[in-house]
């Protein structure tokens, strides 16, 4: 490039003449299920996180593209069997599905349903970053529902896939009305997207602008991609018109958002591999009293807004382990692999220090309580832990992992008295030792590298004795998205027992960071 040319572009930058964009997808990170609302300049979201805990994730932004987590509705879904890994149950890729975030008259409403526990929960507080959140819950678990406050103050609630129901609710949202609405709502919420349809309209979100009903919902026709499907309805109950709101790269589901000055906007998300559902922003026109998606029928891959300064500490951070007075024990970036044990984990045991500690044995990583995760995040990225070993019984295995049905690790197992650093891969269900190394020494750096590029989905584990130079261990990984768990992968810090209780092994910090 000329000098002289660079020396222009400087001067644009330095003028505000040329300033950065946004780029899509605004999140590189598994966050779906996006439920967006408005009020006054800041903007919430809500998601999905299934069966981590604490649970139906809140974030903040004030520009649509900068998020950081501020809540959660939940610290526990449910006290059971499957939700805290007891008696060989566990609840993998169900938990609390998609959810509905409203505000009305003061009070934030975040609903979700679970095939965990049969029911429906909504959640409710005045102060949306700050809680406290109060339930309600009521049977059944009504599928991806949204929760929608009419202007003549009737609630109402639409959910199912394919054929869409329509109910009227209690005004108080604690079940539903005996003796309100109880209707299909349409017949077939897929029909705009084709004959041949392999997931029926699911993922309702309903709205209504300027005395008009807009329903947004995602189908995917076989053979092709995830859809958007758009009816509009002078009234709730119909009649309604149908057409196809966006069909590109698979990005779908999602609804609508006004910004401050005016501007529309969709947030969805695409299925990108193993890093999991990644949020893209979609600027909307209106035409003929339609919302028009996209540009041209596509997504764009810049957005004229401010740029992202990144996922960290929004959505993923490093943790040090160190605790300021009256501060947060676990920083909300971190949720753990279903229900924990409180009294199996500390930061104050040892100060500067996660413990985690075995109370019972386990016969699996997947069915052991107490490991801690994070998002995974793309393009590529890397999480680095060191650990000190000297509390650790014979039978104990404690490390680092990449969480999903196709898992791995890298860790410390130690049998017959000695140590040793091993990396293990899921094949077919079961835990395949792929290396084994002596370790005779009592604390060790451990590390796992992602690279989600062009759809690679592959993963590397290393250890290093110093914390600077690192050895790889074991086989590339494999970071397929499966279904059984509905996630991206997450990195994890676990400790669990396969003979003798009441180990334990300490953390001094987890490390993130955006290369390999």
């Amino acid at each position: 490039m000329p000098y002289r040319f660079l020396i222009f572009i400087f001067f644009l930058l330095a003028t505000g003449c040329l300033t950065a964009q946004a780029i899509n997808p605004v999140i590189h990170a598994d966050v779906p299920d996006l439920s967006i609302i408005r009020v006054g300049d800041a903007y919430y979201m809500s998601s999905t996180t299934m069966h981590l805990s604490p649970g139906l994730p809140i974030m903040k932004s004030t520009d649509l593209i900068n998020w950081k987590l501020v809540s959660y509705a939940y610290d526990r879904l449910a006290e059971n069997d499957a939700m805290n890994l007891a008696n060989g149950q566990s609840t993998y890729g169900r938990g609390s599905w998609a959810s509905c975030l409203n505000y009305q008259e003061g009070v934030y409403y975040a609903s979700t349903f679970s095939a965990t526990t049969g029911k429906t929960h909504v959640y409710t507080t005045r102060d949306i970053e700050n809680g406290p959140w109060q339930e309600m819950n009521f049977a059944p678990a009504y599928h991806d529902h949204t929760i929608f406050f009419d202007d003549d103050g009737k609630v109402y609630m639409i959910y199912g896939a394919g054929k869409l129901q329509l109910l009227e609710m209690k005004p108080d949202l604690s079940g539903i009305k005996p003796d309100g609405i109880n209707r299909v709502l349409i017949e077939n919420a897929s029909a705009p997207a084709g004959d041949d349809i392999m997931l029926g309209a699911e993922g309702s979100q309903l709205y209504k602008i300027n005395g008009k009903y807009y329903l947004f919902n995602i189908t995917w026709p076989r053979g092709g991609m995830r859809t958007v499907i758009i009816h509009r309805a002078d009234k709730i109950d119909g009649p309604w018109e149908g057409r196809v709101g966006l069909q590109d790269k698979g990005v779908a589901q999602g609804g609508l958002v006004q910004a401050p000055d005016g501007r529309w906007f969709s947030y969805l998300f695409r299925d990108n591999g193993g890093v999991g559902r990644i949020p893209y922003l979609v600027p909307v026109e209106w035409i003929d009293g339609w919302p028009v998606l996209g540009s041209n029928g596509e997504v764009p891959m810049t957005l004229s807004l401010p740029a992202s300064t990144g996922l960290a500490p929004g959505i993923v951070a490093s943790d040090e382990f160190k605790r300021k007075k009256n501060s947060r024990p676990l920083p909300l970036v971190w949720q753990w692999n279903h229900n924990p044990v409180p009294e199996n984990w500390s930061l104050t045991e040892k100060k500067g220090y996660l413990r985690l500690t075995t109370g019972r044995v386990d016969t699996s990583y997947v069915m052991a309580r107490n490991t801690l995760t994070q998002r995974t995040f793309g393009p590529v990225s890397s999480g680095i832990t060191k650990l000190k070993l000297t509390g650790m019984k014979d039978g104990d295995f404690a490390g680092l992992s990449l969480l999903q049905k196709n898992y791995g690790m890298v860790g410390i197992k130690v049998t017959d008295g000695q140590h040793y650093l091993v990396m293990v891969r899921a094949e077919n269900d079961v835990a395949v030792e792929k290396e084994r190394v002596l370790l005779t020494r009592k604390k060790v750096y451990l590390k796992a590298s992602c690279d989600f590029r062009d759809r690679a989905d592959t993963a590397r584990f290393y250890y290093s004795l110093n914390g600077r130079d690192w050895t790889a261990i074991g086989t590339e990984l494999s970071l397929p998205y499966t279904l059984p768990h509905f996630m991206g992968y997450r990195f994890g810090l676990f400790n669990y027992a396969t003979s003798n209780v009441g180990g334990y092994v300490d953390f001094d910090y987890f490390r993130i960071s955006g290369d390999l």
